[in-house]
């Protein structure tokens, strides 16, 4: 991890993101003696996931998914019975 004076971080601030996002941070130290640390911030979608292995084909998801709509189209509604 590499720290640098204010001075010159304000200088080169292309070149210490570059070096954050390469080494995962950096950081600035004010003339007060303040430090600061600058770092990639990682952003991930929730769709992001990893996938499992079911052992099952192409084939059978879809035939699944047709039963699924079958049945759902074949049971009575609620709507239309009368009380």
């Amino acid at each position: 991890m590499t720290i640098y004076p204010y001075t010159k971080a304000q200088q080169n601030l292309a070149i210490l993101l570059e070096q954050a996002y390469q080494e995962g941070e950096v950081q600035i130290k004010r003339e007060d003696g303040t430090l600061f640390r600058i770092e990639q911030v990682k952003t991930t979608s929730p769709f992001d996931i990893e996938g499992i292995d079911v052992n099952i084909s192409a084939n059978e998801i879809v035939e699944c998914i047709r039963e699924g709509r079958e049945n759902r189209n074949d049971a009575p509604s609620l709507n239309n019975q009368s009380v």
